[in-house]
Parts: structure tokens; C-alpha cells; sequence
């Protein structure tokens, strides 16, 4: 399991990519990268490409992001699997953030 950090070059959209397992097992890690990005001045797009898994931890995880974002910023979830988009459309989480 591994998460990594990128942020733009205009400085203003940090990127966090979650390879592996997302579940509770990163939730340290998973936190400690987003807040990279101060809340209220970063957009930040989780990238789900390489992700295996999600489970409801995970959920409650983007929530915390979303929550740290405020509401004045995007939170994007990108390039999820069939699997994961799955679980993210059971919890209604396309009505809560842009999936794409």
C-alpha cells in the first residue's frame, strides 16, 4: 500500500493516489497527505486508478476530505475502477463529489 502526493504547478490542486488497499490500514497516511494542502486555499482530486479495494472506512475517510476542503473547494475523485465506483454510487457519493 502506498499514497502519493503531487501538487500542480500553479500551485493550487494537490493530487493524492491511493495504490492498493484504501481501507482503514492508511487512514494516518491517507490524512497526513491530504492536509499537504491547506484547507480553504486547495482543490484535491483523489486518483482511485491503482486502488484494489475500497471499504467503508475509505468512505468515511473522503468525508473527512471533504470536510477539511471546506466549502468553497472541489474534491474530485478520479479513474476508479468498476468495483470501487460500485461502492461509491451504493453510498450515493456521485451526488457528493464530481467522479470522473
Amino acid at each position: 500500500m502506498s499514497i502519493t502526493t503531487k501538487i500542480d504547478e500553479e500551485g493550487n490542486q494537490l493530487t493524492v493516489c491511493v495504490d492498493g488497499k484504501f481501507d482503514f490500514s492508511i487512514y494516518d497516511e491517507f490524512r497526513k497527505a491530504y492536509q499537504k494542502g491547506e484547507s480553504g486555499n486547495f482543490n484535491f482530486s483523489i486518483d482511485l486508478k491503482k486502488t484494489i479495494y475500497m471499504d467503508s472506512s475509505a468512505l468515511g475517510m473522503l468525508l473527512l476530505l471533504k470536510e477539511y476542503a471546506g466549502e468553497s473547494n472541489k474534491v474530485n475523485i478520479l479513474n476508479p475502477s468498476e468495483e470501487v465506483k460500485t461502492v461509491l454510487n451504493i453510498a450515493n457519493f456521485d451526488k457528493i463529489f464530481n467522479i470522473s
